[in-house]
Order: C-alpha cells, then sequence, then structure tokens
C-alpha cells in the first residue's frame, strides 16, 4: 500500500464529523463576501449598462445624463481599461465591448454609485446606440448557419463501419437537450480596495482564485503580485464561479484604481441569470449497432455543444464529454466527432460534471430508446455491456476495478427489493388506467481529474503554533461542499492531533500561490494530497525530537490522539510538550506541501491517453409513478450505491450524494431553461429569468424514501488515505429518474413500443410522451 493511501490506526479521516460551518450556517453567523462589504466605509456600489440587443453594433455610447445623477461618481467604459481588455480563458471574451455586444444583456458599461440605487438610476441614464445585426439564438440555428468556433476534436478506435456489417440490429437517432442555470444561493460578487503601497485586495467568490488573480492583473496591466484574492466561502458553486467570477472581480478592481475606494460588485439573481453562462446544452445525432444478445458492436456519434458568444471553458466541456459517451459500457469500434456552436446568447461555462453528463446522457437515452426495439428490459440491457476487466475506453484508458460497478448494481439489486418491486409495479399498471409507475437502474463510471494535465496540482501551507494548534492553509477553495471539513480531517490525521486542534484559514493567493480550479471533482485529492506532505514534514521533524525525549530512534516515534509514543515503550509524550521543545531547539514548525497527479498523459490532437487517475462508480434505482391527465409524476423512492473509496468524511460524501442527485434530478426533468427565439424586439433575451420561471428542486421534488449506502471495500490506491472525488460523479445518477419516467410513460402503451422523451423531461414534456403512445395502442 502507497504511502499517500496508508491510514493509521485511529485516524480521524473516516469519522462522521459534521461540516466545520454548519453551526455558523444555520444560525446566520457565516460570512460571505458581500457581507465584507457592510462592514466597509465608502464603498461604492457598482450596477451594469445592459445590452438590449443580442447582437448589434456600438454607435455610440452617451454616459453625461448618468454623471448628472446624484450619487453616481463614475461610469466604466472599456475606454479605462489600462491593461488587456479581457476576460476569458481563450482571449476572444472583453470585460467590456468596443464597437460589438454579442448576446442580450451584455453589459456595455458599469456605473458607480454612492449606494445601489445611485448606480441602478445612473445606469438608466446611461444612452447607446445601437444598429442591429442579426443573431443566432438556437444551436439549431447555429448548425444551419455553420457558425462554429474553438477545436473540432476526435474520437476513433477500432472500425465502425466493420461493426456496423456485423450488426443484427442498427438503429440511429437525434437527440437535442437543454442546458442548466447554476442557481447557487449567493449570486457572483467581488469587493476590491487598495491599501496605501497599491496593493490590491480583493475578496471574491470564485472557484479559482489563481486565475482570478491572473486576469485582474492583466486588465489592470500589473504583475500578479500586486493583486492578492482571498476566498472566504461560496454559498454554493457547481463549476458556475470558475470561470464566470474573474470578470466581476477585474471591473471591481479597476473601479477601486479608478476612484481610490472600496468598490462592491453583487449581481441580483436577474442580473446573474441574464449575464452569466449556463451549463452547455447539446445536440447529438448517433448511430448505434448490437449484436443478437444485445451487446453493443458500434457507436457513431456528431456532439455539439452549444457554447454561446465565447469560448469560456467550452473546449474542454466537449472533450470530456465525448469521453464520457460511453458511461459504464464497452464499445469496441467507436467514433465520435465533437464541435462547439457559436450562438449569440450568455457564454456557457463549467457546471458539476463539466460535460461528463452530457456525453452519459447521449448514450443512457440511446438505450433508454432502443430496449424495447431489441425485445429486452432496459435494465439488463445496461448490464450485458457492463465493462470487465482488461478492457479500455474509446480514448484507450484501461478501466481499472469495473467489478465495483458489477458489486454496487448487485448490492441496489438487493437492497432495494427490485425483483419484488417490479413485479408490484407490474400488477399496479394492469389495474390503473390513468397512473403508471416505472422502475429503473442506471450506472455511472465517471473519469477524476483534470483533462488539462497542468491542473492536476495542488498546495498547501501547514503552521504548528508554540501551544501546539495546528492551522491550515490550502489552495482549494469552500462552497458549502465541505472540502475544508475534509482537509482537516486529513490535518489531524497526518499530525496524529486531535480535531479541534486543527483550524483552517480562508483560502488566499499570498499563503499558497498557483493554485488549480476547485473543480473536476479533485478538490480533495489535490489538496488532500499538498496537506498531508506538509504535515508529514513537519512530523518527521518533531519525530527526531520526541526521539531524543524518549530515547528512541525517530523510525520508532509515533504520534496518535495528541500524544507521542515510541515501539515498545510506556512513556508518553503530551504533542504539545513536543511541540515546545521543539520551538525552544529551534526546529521549523511550518511547512509548505505540494501534490501532483501522477501518472496521468493526454493527447488533445489524437484525444487518447490516460487522462483520469480513476474512475468513481456509482449505481442508483428509482421509482416514479406518472399521471396519465397532466404528466405530473412523483418520485417514490430512490435507492443509491456508491463508490467513494475509503470515506475521509461519511457524512460530507452522504450530503454529497444526496445534492448531486436532487441537482442532477432537477437538470434533467424540472429546469426548462430557455430564451426568447422570437423576431421581436426581445430576442435573444433569457426567458427563465427568476425562480417564478425557472424551477429548481424543492422539498416536495425530494423521494419519499431516499437510501444512500457507500460502497465497502472500495479503498482506492494511490488517493489521499484511500479516498475518492465525490463531487460531480453522483449527478448523473439522477438518469434513474428520468428512465423510470420512460418506464412509466410506455406503461401507457402497447408492449414493446420505443418511447422518445424530451430532456428536461418536464410534466409537459412527459404528457406529450404519453400521448404518443396512447395513440400508438
Amino acid at each position: 500500500m502507497s504511502q499517500l493511501s496508508q491510514r493509521p490506526d485511529n485516524a480521524v479521516v473516516g469519522q462522521r464529523h459534521r461540516h466545520e460551518s454548519a453551526a455558523a450556517h444555520v444560525t446566520g453567523t457565516a460570512l460571505y463576501t458581500d457581507d465584507l462589504a457592510q462592514r466597509l466605509a465608502g464603498v461604492l456600489h457598482a450596477y451594469p449598462v445592459q445590452s438590449t440587443s443580442a447582437h448589434a453594433k456600438i454607435l455610440g455610447l452617451d454616459a453625461s445624463a448618468a454623471l448628472q445623477m446624484p450619487g453616481v461618481v463614475r461610469v466604466i467604459t472599456a475606454a479605462d481599461i489600462p491593461g488587456v481588455n479581457d476576460q476569458g480563458a481563450k482571449h476572444d471574451e472583453p470585460l467590456l465591448p468596443v464597437d460589438e455586444v454579442m448576446f442580450f444583456g451584455q453589459p456595455v458599461a458599469w456605473v458607480l454609485g454612492e449606494d445601489l440605487e445611485a448606480a441602478k438610476a445612473g445606469a438608466k441614464a446611461v444612452n447607446v446606440d445601437y444598429e442591429q445585426l442579426d443573431s443566432l439564438i438556437t444551436i439549431k440555428e447555429a448548425i444551419a448557419a455553420g457558425s462554429f468556433h474553438g477545436i473540432q476534436p476526435e474520437i476513433a478506435k477500432g472500425d465502425p463501419e466493420a461493426g456496423f456489417a456485423q450488426s443484427a440490429h442498427v438503429f440511429d437517432g437525434e437527440f437535442e437537450f437543454s442546458g442548466q442555470e447554476h442557481f447557487y444561493l449567493e449570486t457572483q460578487n467581488s469587493l476590491a480596495m487598495v491599501d496605501e503601497s497599491g496593493q490590491i485586495m480583493i475578496h471574491c467568490s470564485t472557484q479559482h482564485p489563481t486565475e482570478t488573480q491572473d486576469i485582474v492583473s492583466h486588465v489592470l496591466g500589473i504583475s500578479a503580485h500586486e493583486v492578492t484574492v482571498q476566498v472566504l466561502r461560496m454559498g454554493g458553486g457547481f463549476g458556475g464561479k470558475e470561470m464566470q467570477p474573474h470578470g466581476y472581480a477585474a471591473l471591481a478592481a479597476l473601479g477601486a484604481v479608478l476612484t481610490g475606494r472600496p468598490v462592491r460588485v453583487r449581481l441580483d439573481r436577474t442580473l446573474d441569470m441574464t449575464m452569466t453562462g449556463k451549463r452547455h446544452g447539446f445536440h447529438a445525432t448517433w448511430k448505434i449497432g448490437f449484436d443478437e444478445q444485445g451487446r453493443i458492436l458500434a457507436l457513431q456519434a456528431q456532439l455539439t455543444a452549444d457554447g454561446g458568444w465565447s469560448l469560456d471553458l467550452s473546449e474542454p466541456v466537449l472533450t470530456r464529454a465525448m469521453c464520457h459517451i460511453d458511461n459504464s459500457y464497452w464499445i469496441p469500434n467507436i467514433k465520435v466527432s465533437g464541435r462547439i456552436a457559436k450562438c449569440h446568447k450568455t457564454s456557457q461555462t463549467a457546471f458539476r460534471g463539466f460535460g461528463g453528463p452530457q456525453g452519459m446522457l447521449v448514450m443512457e437515452d440511446i438505450l433508454g430508446r432502443v430496449a424495447p426495439q431489441l425485445g429486452l428490459d432496459a435494465r439488463e440491457l445496461r448490464r450485458r455491456n457492463f465493462y470487465t476487466e482488461g478492457q479500455d475506453t474509446p480514448y484507450y484508458q484501461p478501466v481499472r476495478h469495473p467489478e465495483r460497478l458489477e458489486a454496487a448494481w448487485n448490492q441496489v439489486l438487493d437492497s432495494a427489493g427490485i425483483a419484488a418491486r417490479e413485479q408490484q409495479i407490474a400488477q399496479f399498471n394492469a389495474t390503473h388506467e390513468h397512473a403508471k409507475r416505472g422502475l429503473a437502474l442506471t450506472p455511472v463510471k465517471f473519469g477524476i481529474s483534470f483533462n488539462l494535465t497542468a491542473f492536476n496540482q495542488g498546495g498547501a501551507l501547514v503552521l504548528v503554533y508554540k501551544d501546539g494548534s495546528v492551522l491550515v492553509n490550502h489552495g482549494g477553495t469552500e462552497m458549502g461542499q465541505g472540502l475544508h471539513t475534509k482537509m482537516l480531517q486529513v490535518a489531524a490525521t497526518a499530525l496524529g492531533v486531535p480535531l479541534s486542534m486543527v483550524r483552517n484559514a480562508p483560502t488566499r493567493t499570498d499563503k499558497v500561490p498557483n493554485t488549480s480550479a476547485t473543480a473536476a471533482s479533485s478538490g480533495s485529492d489535490l489538496n488532500g494530497g499538498a496537506v498531508k506532505d506538509a504535515c508529514e514534514q513537519i512530523r518527521d521533524r518533531l519525530a527526531q525530537v520526541a526521539a531524543g525525549m524518549l530515547g528512541v530512534p525517530a523510525q520508532d516515534v509515533r504520534f496518535g490522539g495528541g500524544r507521542v509514543t515510541a515501539l515498545g515503550k510506556g512513556e508518553t509524550l503530551e504533542w504539545t510538550d513536543v511541540v515546545k521543545t521543539a520551538y525552544f531547539q529551534r526546529i521549523q514548525l511550518s511547512a509548505s506541501g505540494f501534490y501532483r497527479t501522477e501518472g496521468l498523459h493526454w493527447d488533445l490532437s489524437r484525444m487518447t491517453g490516460s487522462p483520469f487517475t480513476y474512475f468513481a462508480y456509482g449505481v442508483a434505482a428509482s421509482e416514479v409513478e406518472v399521471s396519465r391527465f397532466d404528466g405530473s409524476y412523483v418520485l417514490r423512492r430512490v435507492d443509491i450505491v456508491h463508490d467513494v473509496g475509503d470515506s475521509l468524511s461519511p457524512l460530507v460524501d452522504l450530503g454529497q450524494i444526496e445534492g448531486g442527485f436532487v441537482q442532477g434530478t432537477g437538470w434533467l426533468t424540472l429546469e426548462d431553461l430557455r430564451w426568447d427565439t422570437s423576431d421581436g424586439p426581445g430576442r435573444g433575451r433569457v426567458a427563465t429569468q427568476a425562480a417564478s420561471t425557472y424551477k429548481i428542486p424543492s422539498f416536495s421534488e425530494m423521494p419519499e424514501i431516499f437510501n444512500v449506502s457507500l460502497l465497502q471495500k472500495a479503498h482506492e490506491e494511490g488517493a489521499v488515505y484511500g479516498s475518492k472525488a465525490v463531487g460531480e460523479p453522483p449527478l448523473m445518477l439522477a438518469f434513474s429518474v428520468r428512465e423510470a419516467i420512460r418506464q412509466a410513460v410506455a406503461a401507457f402503451g402497447p408492449a414493446g413500443r420505443s418511447v422518445q422523451l424530451a430532456s428536461p423531461a418536464t410534466p409537459e414534456a412527459v404528457f406529450w410522451a404519453i400521448e404518443s403512445v396512447w395513440e400508438g395502442q
């Protein structure tokens, strides 16, 4: 067993501890970025002047009337930017447009006011003259116009044409599905100020403080060491704060430099929903071949991601979608082409799963559609195509531990009593004309690591004080997912001290530099490895001190529970005494830790390699009841078995599994993201721009019975204390809900009928699906 993976006896990791900020969350005492602005005097408030067109030339901008209004201090335009006018990953996203707007609601200027109402009034007074241009709003409009940007990668393995020729059954189809609004509780916000030395301090709700620092520095035309970014905590991120916050932080910093006063940028809900990127919607065409036993022989597909007006992270989102189209299934012959549609709407961005859910949804939709035509139960069709030992992915990475998928599948079958419940469902459906039930099992195989190999690194700074207390700084950001809790448990385990002796500091770029985004489900892996490394450096130094105190070799010294002992000796030292002795011996009591994931390689030009350090597995069974009259449904029961390796923090992991599943269910069944596609003046406007028009899951959508279990005996060699990532993979377990709805819809019609189901499968969409099978009776 590797040193990284090995757990000591009585480790703090693996224990059930509550979230380190749980009490502060529920009592309202937890501070967020915008709370800090309330504690400062003289803060200016920023408000955008938004484009009223999806695509237009800017003929002129007149801010004179705004500047005459009470409380308006400054109007910021592109002309005020001293450095590079760009906030994007690909240098195609100006912070403020110079001569062309590219989506409805795009900020063309920002007004700074003494209070928010003054800034709003000033924004209304800014006059912008536009010349309307043609716009592309839907993905199909972009495809028809040949409007694409970025790379057009291809995955190819085997011989698909030969596979189709050998197939007993060949099907083809088309599938378009929607994106998703992040709807984090805390909207995008930043607070910037300049100190007496010219150092810029930015408090920001960002998942990637280092990249925020980089964007701010090049917008202002200064070096990165003149900018410090701190993340206290986020009220949710889900990927929407990986790239999107940088521009708002840069705008706040620019305002602070121009005025010499602190500047606050906080989007209200409508601004956030109209200005920020979403999960990418996709369009797919596909062709698939099966042998007589229902085993996949060949797949050919084209995936088109709806990228919006700029690239943002669309290229890696697309490639990850392509790398996950296989989900849990062996496909010997495959060819998948990808492209990114350029449309005149918000630049779509990272969202929990980062393209993986979109690729996997294509495959799950295919199997759900064709199973009746193959004369197979969808559950059996899925099982027959599971990966087995020795097989590799379409990009040639061997699949390790595929037996865990089978184990999770069988555990769900047994613990959820699937066979008996299927009989009960059949009996219910036979005796109820206007209500039908469906039950579906779906698997998840999700790769963990950044596709960009360079991002797979993490840093930490651990400080031990003279009284023995410990302060942990690491490069990951806390967005409610419990990363700080896990890092405290890792540090306590590595140092052998009680959890109460360890505290976590806010994430800051001047404590841990050059960090990667807290994304790709890798926050615990990367930062946990770095924290463990730093703690072990300190522990090894303290072992030398303790060895002298105990009269034993350093290798015989053991740390645990706040005490220091030696093998074969009864004498015990207190951790605090050893630390105090080390201080007086002038032993360094701090360390900078570093971790990088080994064994990764990826050739983007050929779409081959081993981009993932391991795969996370899971299985979900969902049962629904659907009404014939309006397509509404009730989620009756959910059973999940998920592989998190040896859990670092079981309560945190269970919360992530439940939350990810519910968020995935929202994307697939409720969250109907829409833009105005009319030819009127509102063309390109986000039509679902508030909670009143965009439905997210609430308590009423929770399953009546919700059972979640962690897969046992799932130690992951080569990961910190044998654990696995848990942030993103559970979201895809929600495919089981959509497939259960498909099964229930099918029960309204004749046996063997294929059901096409829209995504999201809203009650309206389900109603029309029922109509299509009802008419076929």
